[in-house]
Order: structure tokens, then sequence, then C-alpha cells
């Protein structure tokens, strides 16, 4: 391992663009699969991987809803959250805002409730076994429609103290924030936080939408906002942080390659751009990985890393408090390495 590797290693860092059912290896998905009785599409975790080749945003998510199938109780969701929150720690994560999707579950006739209580498990035993500490997102399914984006919110009131905000995913193109206007708005009345994803495949436009009419403190991807220089410099002003995936956005076919990557630009032109892998069991890498790919595709140094690092925990749902102790580890770890 090169000095900076380890460095990028034990940098304390927060991850804040994770879809826990994105983090579902191959292995742990024949395991599921198995001790549930679920047929999957394929005959072996090499046949999976094969399959990891993507086109475009659809493709991935039509063999992601496929993986997601052979989940089923409590403890599978509990064991997966688990086996990521191992990952994260040792990439020096000691902070994750993960999302989830009810959707995908409710839809197949999974009760709302085995999801939420086998990821909290999993949260609580990884704050316990990595001193990890972490937040639920739920994600609306784009490509469904706002009638059951209300029922899930309905359907999350029993843990509604348990989740910090909500988010939105899936497919984007056609799919636009303007459509989830009314329910980020119930959601803000009941004080969660609104996260959207906005400007990976879809145009500039919806970052406008997710930040005017979906009144959102985070934004998700993002790399479109560069089209538009009056966007990039509002998001600079307002330090609006971007969670960025590197990795996602070159197996996803929005970046031509990690050389070609605007990480680097995103920080000259002062965004808040933070570092996150997405669905790191399906793009090749946790956040780790991704950290390491532009070091080398994009050249990036210890002070870039170490700008991500606080952009992450900067654009965190952490109290202040909190977080000005993460940025004073982070500091501390500068200073001996």
């Amino acid at each position: 391992m090169s000095d900076l590797d380890a460095f990028i290693t034990g940098l304390p860092k927060a991850e804040l663009h994770l879809h826990i059912e994105g983090s579902l290896e191959p292995e742990q998905m024949f395991e599921f699969a198995r001790r549930n009785g679920v047929d999957i599409p394929f005959k072996s975790v090499e046949e999976v991987r094969a399959a990891y080749q993507f086109s475009n945003l659809q493709d991935f998510l039509d063999i992601y809803y496929a993986g997601a199938n052979v989940l089923r109780t409590e403890d599978d969701f509990r064991e997966m959250a688990l086996a990521y929150f191992d990952r994260a720690a040792a990439d020096g994560v000691v902070h994750a805002e993960i999302f989830f999707d009810p959707q995908t579950h409710t839809h197949r006739g999974i009760p709302f409730g085995v999801v939420a209580n086998g990821l909290l498990a999993g949260m609580a035993e990884a704050e316990a076994r990595h001193g990890l500490t972490s937040k639920l997102i739920l994600c609306f399914l784009r490509h469904l429609d706002e009638e059951d984006a209300f029922r899930t919110l309905n359907q999350a009131q029993p843990w509604i103290e348990q989740i910090e905000g909500v988010g939105l995913d899936s497919s984007e193109v056609g799919h636009p924030p303007s459509k989830f206007e009314r329910v980020f708005a119930a959601a803000a009345a009941m004080g969660l936080k609104r996260v959207a994803h906005a400007g990976e495949e879809g145009p500039p436009e919806y970052v406008h939408e997710a930040l005017d009419l979906l009144q959102v403190d985070r934004i998700d991807h993002g790399n479109r906002s560069l089209e538009d220089p009056a966007l990039v410099a509002r998001l600079a002003r307002s330090s609006m942080t971007l969670t960025v995936c590197p990795l996602s956005n070159v197996k996803l076919c929005n970046v031509p390659s990690i050389d070609a990557h605007p990480i680097d630009r995103m920080l000259r032109l002062g965004l808040r751009a933070t570092i996150n892998s997405d669905d790191p069991a399906y793009f090749g890498g946790y956040v780790g990985e991704n950290y390491r790919a532009v070091a080398r595709g994009r050249g990036l140094g210890r002070d870039d890393f170490v700008t991500l690092a606080r952009n992450s925990f900067l654009g965190s749902f952490l109290p202040d408090d909190v977080v000005a102790a993460h940025l004073g580890r982070l500091d501390a770890y500068c200073e001996t390495h």
C-alpha cells in the first residue's frame, strides 16, 4: 500500500450517498436466496459479476431490483447493513447516512417494519462494534407515482423518529423532482431533512427543481450542474453539498472514464463536493476505492482528500457539536500523518 493509499484509508470520513440495497454482494445474494428459498436468474457468483456491465441507469436498476428480491427477513436486512458497515469502517468511515428503498420491498409483500427494524438493528450493532454512527434516509422511487410515495410516508410513521430524512432515487429521466413537490412538503412539515438525486442523467433543470420545489438540504450526484454556470455559482455560494459517486458515474456511462471525472473541477469551482460509493456491490468499489480511483485518475493529493473528508462532515445531518468533534479528529489525524 502506498503512503497516499494508507493516508486515504485512515482518513476519518463520512459517507452520505449509499443505497444499502446496493451493498448486497453476490455471495450474500446467493446465501439469502438459499435460506429463503428464492430463485435467482444466475447460476454462480461469477455469472452475477459478469452481468454488472451497464450502459445506463435502467440497465443497472433491472438487476438491482432482481437482487433485492432475496431480502425477506429482518435478519437479511440486518446482516446486509452490518456487512456494509464492516467494510465502511475498514475504509475509515466514522459516520454514514444510508438510503433505503421501502417501496422495493413493500411492493413484493415485505412489511415496512421488517425492512426498518432490520436496518436499525444493523445500525445499532455497527455502532457497538465500530463506534460508527449512522442515520437512515427513506427514498421514494421516482418511477412510481406521488400517491405511492405518500402511502410510503404514511407507512413510515411508527418509525419516523428514527428516520432522518427523505430522498428521491431510481429512474431520473422523465421523472422530474416537481413530480414529488407535495410529498416533500409533507416530509418537511414532519421535520424531516430532504435530499434528491438530480443532475445524474437528468438535466441541470432537475437540480433547479430540487432546490426550488423540493427545498432540498443536499443534492445527490449533481454532476450536470456544471453545464449551467449560474447554477454552479448558486451551489457554491450556498455551500450546497453534492454527494458525488465517481465509480458509479463511470459504471453507468455518465462519465466516459475516471480520468475524465470532474471531481477536481468541482473543488476548484468552490463546490462542496464529497466522495461516496452509491451502490458499491454493483459499481466496483466502496468509498475507499472511490477515493483511490480519483487519486489515480485525476491526480488528487492529500490536501484534496482532506477537503473532501471535511466536506463530508460539513454536509452531514449531524449536530454542530458532533461535526466540530469530527473535524477536530480530522485535523489531529492530518497533523500526525
